[in-house]
């Protein structure tokens, strides 16, 4: 009995622990959002000192 109650508190105590690792859902999308706008940026820039030096 007590190796069950161990065992179920150990999961318990695991997953509280790859929740508190992991970055809120807000934060992760901010970040996914930024970095595709700066390619977007980046590859804007990219082409418009192509096109004037070509």
């Amino acid at each position: 009995m007590n190796d069950a109650v161990n065992d179920a508190s150990a999961h318990t105590a695991g997953k509280r622990m790859d929740e508190e690792d992991r970055a809120p859902l807000g934060m992760t999308v901010r970040v996914v959002i930024y970095l595709v706008a700066v390619h977007f940026f980046a590859a804007f820039l990219f082409l418009l000192f192509f096109l004037a030096g070509g």
